[in-house]
């Protein structure tokens, strides 16, 4: 089914937005880029600079007359728009008609939600604003086609009694945004692009499913093919309505063309504002009901149902209980109390979609027979005997935007059946393997050959590396065998293990054992051909200022840059875990796009010496470039070495004595004793560069110095991979051992 954008009905009063004056600082946050982007704009742009400019080259506006100061000077917000309209945001998906979006559009949207934050003020709470804008929304998208009777009559009491201001904020963001159900997202803090929800201060969005999490389950549930016979569904604790409203496709199809529906949410204001959601989405036929008790409300044979469209079980049953690490563990209406009331609510052949935190999966029986499970053990016990887990997913880590601290899982349920096998998936692993791109799609796969593969007692390698996914048995067939039902953890992560497929441990074993059998080349002659002698005549020092006041030296200050722009994507970055060898250098990540808020940060070049001057000097020599240089790490540059490099590519013999100082000598007599200990300060012991001094070497010496450094990093390099091959070795026969595929004796 195709989705299509509804209509926009236009407000009563149509207006021309006009909007206050804006700042530079304010351009900044309402376009989302840095200070430095809009100052860059501003230089480059100018009339000075471009002099007549053609449309793609139009001047940057220039400040509103009479407004501002020359320091803090304010600009037309109408005009900024449509200069950023000539700007497309960098990596941004088109929309359906293939066009960019623009920092323009990005600009416009945070003006009108500048506007709503301004009212927040005057109606008290954001949760009063939140409410009273998405009863105009529902009513803008289907309320005024029904008859009063059959909305919510809170819905009507809210719309009537709206601020003025508040209606009019909210038409004019419909009809930038292009769809009501979009603007209740919006509002609700589901638009990342908007972040309203977290301008707005409002708690809503604490609790909301993520987005990949609601992607699977539409992917698990499959697509709507429309027609009679539609699977009917029930959301309990639906929230929001994500996991409701998302399992038709995307984004967020309209749910007209499934089958019966109906929401239970105990929360009141959720209730309610899961109701206005559901008529922005031109869904108000869904029912919403408070407790799951109110499904089974008795009538009898010749009375009329409460409401028509409620009822008791369903094809599809769905469940997101907002719980976090521990809450409620001993409570017998814990998180897995709703696992066991969805089962109760299938249909024969149905299927349930529970998500669950990790924890409900670990937690044990104990030992001893005077152990006492838990509440949250014996439940999921008790659904494992019955037969009626057939999956466990282990979703990615960190995947709450909200909880990054908590883990989660989703399971999928059955009704009571012959126990046999469980799913177990672990997402976190194939979404570490695969750079988080297309987990959902590979999960779902696996999943669905499960299912269509009910009496397989294993899974296809072709499908999932045993690491990934395996089945597991509930009940052991025979004693030291795999199950489920022996008071452990079931978390996919705890219970994936199996021997490394396509290896053969006997030839892998051979080839690391004749890999660490290599011998290291004799050193004698190259250690003999080193003359090495007392010297007869005093050597002078220099401190690094002086290098660096005379330009033969370069001092690279390191940045700092927020966590959440360090990722597994873009330039390397060097920092304290690198300069101190806990991490190899490209473990960590910045984005171009995030880099170019921080102009300061600076890349490394070829042959720049890096160094983090605490407690001692560390240096590195960076032979490759191109990384970002972080805080408290410091770099030194050459300002000789890359003309040097350039001479050299040209073909230009490499004479000992070109250059004064080079990388690995650099660095080695910075990390000299009598440099390590001029540290200072109580807490942290830093070493200036300044302070540090160089001995004057004549060039030919310094040549000298560098060839026998530079060999000895290659010899080096040859005993760390001695030290891998014996490692290796190793590992392949622990390994072949373990598997039982190896057995070893002394010759």
């Amino acid at each position: 089914m195709s989705w299509e954008r509804p209509s926009v009905p236009e407000p009563e009063t149509a207006t021309i937005p006009s909007y206050a004056p804006v700042s530079l600082g304010e351009i900044k946050e309402l376009a989302g880029v840095g200070r430095p982007t809009v100052s860059n704009w501003r230089r480059r742009f100018s009339r000075e600079v471009l002099g007549i400019g053609s449309d793609s080259r139009r001047p940057f506006p220039d400040p509103v007359p009479g407004a501002g100061s020359e320091s803090k000077p304010l600009f037309d917000a109408n005009e900024i728009a449509d200069w950023l309209d000539l700007r497309t945001i960098p990596d941004a998906e088109p929309d359906q008609d293939g066009r960019l979006p623009t920092y323009g559009d990005r600009f416009r949207r945070a003006l009108r939600l500048r506007g709503l934050i301004a009212l927040k003020h005057r109606l008290g709470s954001a949760q009063t604003l939140i409410s009273q804008a998405l009863a105009v929304i529902a009513m803008s998208a289907e309320g005024k086609d029904w008859i009063t009777e059959y909305l919510p009559a809170e819905l009507v009491a809210e719309h009537e009694a709206a601020d003025p201001d508040v209606v009019r904020a909210v038409h004019e963001l419909m009809n930038e945004i292009g769809a009501p159900g979009w603007a209740a997202d919006a509002l609700l803090g589901l638009d990342e692009d908007l972040e309203i929800a977290r301008r707005l201060e409002s708690d809503l969005v604490m609790d909301i499913a993520p987005r990949e999490v609601v992607a699977l389950v539409a992917a698990l549930i499959g697509p709507n093919e429309g027609g009679p016979g539609q699977r009917s569904t029930i959301s309990l604790c639906a929230g929001l309505g994500e996991l409701l409203l998302g399992m038709g496709g995307g984004p967020y199809e309209n749910l007209r063309g499934h089958g019966e529906l109906v929401a239970v949410e105990p929360d009141p204001l959720r209730r309610k504002l899961l109701r206005y959601r559901l008529l922005s989405y031109e869904a108000g036929s869904v029912d919403v009901c408070a407790s799951p008790s109110e499904l089974d409300t008795e009538r009898a044979w010749n009375q009329a149902p409460v409401d028509p469209h409620r009822f008791s079980h369903a094809d599809i049953v769905l469940a997101d209980p907002p719980y976090v690490p521990g809450e409620r563990e001993r409570d017998r209406e814990g998180p897995l109390w709703w696992a066991e009331e969805a089962v109760r609510r299938l249909e024969p052949g149905g299927r349930a979609y529970v998500v669950v935190p990790a924890w409900t999966l670990t937690r044990t029986r104990g030992t001893g027979a005077a152990a006492v499970p838990t509440p949250t053990v014996k439940a999921r016990e008790e659904l494992l005997e019955r037969g009626c887990v057939k999956a466990i997913v282990q979703l990615p880590r960190r995947i709450h935007p909200f909880r990054t601290g908590a883990e989660y899982a989703l399971l999928v349920l059955r009704r009571p059946s012959e126990p046999r096998s469980v799913l177990l998936v672990d997402a976190d692993r194939i979404t570490q393997r695969s750079e988080g791109k297309g987990w959902v799609d590979q999960v779902a796969e696996v999943v669905r050959l499960a299912e269509t593969d009910p009496v397989s007692e294993s899974l296809p390698e072709a499908v999932a590396d045993p690491q990934d996914a395996a089945l597991v048995p509930v009940r052991a067939a025979g004693a030291g065998q795999e199950q489920l039902l022996d008071g452990r953890s079931v978390l996919p992560a705890h219970r994936l293990a199996a021997p490394e497929p396509h290896v053969d441990h006997f030839e892998e074993t051979l080839t690391a054992r004749r890999t660490a059998a290599a011998a290291m080349p004799h050193l004698r002659d190259w250690l003999g051909g080193m003359s090495v002698a007392k010297r007869r005549t005093p050597m002078r020092h220099r401190k690094l200022d002086e290098h660096l006041r005379a330009g033969q030296l370069k001092l690279l200050n390191g940045h700092r840059v927020r966590d959440e722009h360090i990722g597994e994507a873009g330039l390397p970055v060097v920092g304290r875990p690198e300069l101190l060898g806990k991490l190899p250098v490209g473990t960590r990540r910045i984005d171009l796009e995030d880099l170019a808020e921080y102009s300061s940060a600076r890349i490394t070049e070829r042959g720049d010496v890096l160094l983090l001057a605490e407690h001692g000097v560390r240096c590195q020599v960076d032979m490759a470039g191109g990384c970002v240089l972080l805080a408290p790490g410091q770099g030194l540059r050459i300002t000789a070495y890359q003309d040097h490099v350039r001479a050299i590519a040209d073909g230009t013999p490499d004479r000992p004595d070109a250059l004064w100082i080079r990388p690995h000598s650099l660095a080695r007599l910075l990390q000299s004793p009598r440099n390590q200990h001029r540290g200072s300060g109580s807490l942290v012991r830093r070493v200036s560069v300044r302070e540090m001094d160089l001995p004057q070497l004549p060039p030919a010496e310094i040549g000298e110095l560098e060839a026998i450094l530079t060999e000895t990093e290659r010899l080096r390099a040859d005993v760390r991979r001695q030290l891998e091959a014996l490692d290796g070795l190793a590992e392949r026969i622990s390994a072949g051992v373990a598997d039982g595929a190896l057995a070893l004796r002394r010759r």
